[in-house]
C-alpha cells in the first residue's frame, strides 16, 4: 500500500499534511498533559485541609492523653478532647475528598482538551489519508490486470468533467470503444493521476 502520491507536487502537500498532524497531535497532547497540571495543583489547597485536620486531630488527642492521667478530672475532660479531635479527622476527610474531586476533574479536563483537536484531526487528516491510500492501491491493482487500463479509462469516462474529456478527444468514448491506444492510455493516466499514480511505460 503507498501512503504517497507518484507526483511529486502532491506528495510534498501529503508530507506537509502529516508532518502538521503528527505536529497537532503532540500540541494536543501536551495541552492536555498542561491543563491536568494546572487543575491538579489546587490539589495542594486539599493537601493542606488534609494536613490541617490531621494535625489538629493528633493534637488535641495528645492533649487528651496528658490531661486524661490527670486524677479525678482527667477522664471527664479526655472525653472532649476526644470529641473534638474528631473534628480534625472530618476536615482531613474533606482534603482527600477534595484532592480525588480535583485529580479527577484534571484528568477528565485534560483529556478532553487533548481530544477533541485529535478526534478534529482524525475526520479532516486520517480520513482523506486513508482513502487516498486505499484508492492507491485498488488503481495500482487494476493496472497489474491484462485490461487494467482500459478499466481506468472507463472509470475516467464516468468521473471526468466533459471540458478534460474533450482536450484528450472529441470522440472520447468512442475511441475508447474501440480501444484507441493514445485514447485509452491518456484516459487510464486520468484516472490513475487522480489516485496518486503514474503509468509507467
Amino acid at each position: 500500500m503507498s501512503l504517497y502520491s507518484d507526483f511529486a507536487r502532491r506528495r510534498t502537500l501529503q508530507i506537509v499534511a502529516d508532518a502538521a498532524a503528527a505536529l497537532v497531535v503532540v500540541l494536543a497532547i501536551l495541552a492536555g498533559v498542561a491543563v491536568h497540571g494546572a487543575i491538579a495543583a489546587l490539589g495542594a489547597v486539599m493537601r493542606r485541609v488534609e494536613d490541617a485536620g490531621v494535625g489538629f486531630s493528633d493534637t488535641l488527642t495528645e492533649i487528651g492523653d496528658t490531661l486524661g492521667g490527670v486524677p479525678l478530672i482527667g477522664d471527664g475532660i479526655r472525653g472532649h478532647f476526644d470529641a473534638a479531635s474528631g473534628a480534625g479527622d472530618t476536615l482531613a476527610d474533606a482534603g482527600r475528598a477534595g484532592q480525588a474531586l480535583i485529580e479527577s476533574i484534571a484528568t477528565i479536563a485534560g483529556i478532553g482538551v487533548a481530544a477533541v483537536p485529535i478526534v478534529i484531526l482524525l475526520l479532516v487528516w486520517l480520513w482523506p489519508r486513508l482513502r487516498f491510500a486505499r484508492r492507491s492501491a485498488e488503481t495500482r491493482a487494476l493496472l497489474r490486470l491484462e485490461d487494467g487500463e482500459q478499466l481506468l479509462a472507463l472509470r475516467a469516462l464516468d468521473r471526468a468533467k466533459a471540458s478534460v474529456l474533450a482536450r484528450i478527444s472529441p470522440r472520447a468514448v468512442t475511441e475508447w470503444q474501440e480501444g484507441e491506444p493514445r485514447v485509452v492510455r491518456a484516459l487510464a493516466s486520468l484516472e490513475a493521476r487522480a489516485a496518486g499514480v503514474r503509468i509507467r511505460d
